[in-house]
């Protein structure tokens, strides 16, 4: 991600407690990613389980395709529903993931054209795709594409960022984050990555 680094001086000088968070975490590990077909198979494989079973899974996943590389879209829709149900994927998963390869295949999405697309251009693309809402969209702009200015506010861990952040008694609502990250533009990815990390590391003021 470009400009890291002015990112951090801003966020240091709009909300001094920022800086303690940088001092403690570092600059964020930001890297672009090219393969969007992946980013999407992956987010839908790695929801609502824990990092071990999704990875256990996603291994798995791999290994049916016999290849060092990604499957093609054209692939994932070649194998059988019940190829992927005995690995773990559930029915409801097995029918997203056919539905980004389909997404795909059939140039509903076209990759060429992702990185060109605003921000709010992106969301609209991939929400016409079953299964993609708009938490998997936030963080297919702020891992995949390393967009600068995304606000999360679906996500739980954002929200306990939040609560931990301004001191709060319960997590805030949508109103209030919206609000509070305000003067966080256009830096609010970066910005929600040391909130993640203060929730992550249970990280004492």
């Amino acid at each position: 991600m470009k400009n890291i680094l002015k990112a951090l001086e801003y966020l240091k000088n709009t909300e001094p407690r920022f800086g303690t968070l940088i001092d403690e975490f570092g600059e964020p590990d930001f890297e672009p990613q090219d393969n969007y077909f992946k980013a999407l198979v992956r987010s839908i494989i790695y929801q609502q389980l824990s990092g071990k079973s999704a990875f256990a899974i996603y291994s798995r996943y791999l290994q049916l395709f016999n290849s060092t590389e990604f499957p093609s879209p054209q692939q994932v829709i070649a194998i059988p529903d019940s190829h992927y149900t005995s690995i773990g994927l559930s029915r409801q998963k097995t029918c997203y993931i056919k539905e980004i390869a389909q997404a795909f295949s059939n140039k509903v999405v076209i990759p060429e054209n992702i990185p060109e697309l605003e921000d709010d251009e992106v969301r609209k693309q991939l929400i016409k795709i079953k299964g993609i809402g708009p938490w998997t969209i936030d963080m297919f702009l702020m891992f995949t594409l390393n967009r600068p200015d995304i606000l999360p506010v679906n996500d739980l861990g954002i929200q306990k960022g939040f609560k931990l952040f301004f001191r709060l008694n319960e997590l805030p609502d949508e109103k209030f984050m919206v609000e509070k990250a305000k003067k966080w533009k256009p830096f609010r990815t970066i910005a929600c990555w040391y909130l993640w990390k203060l929730v992550d590391d249970n990280f004492q003021w």
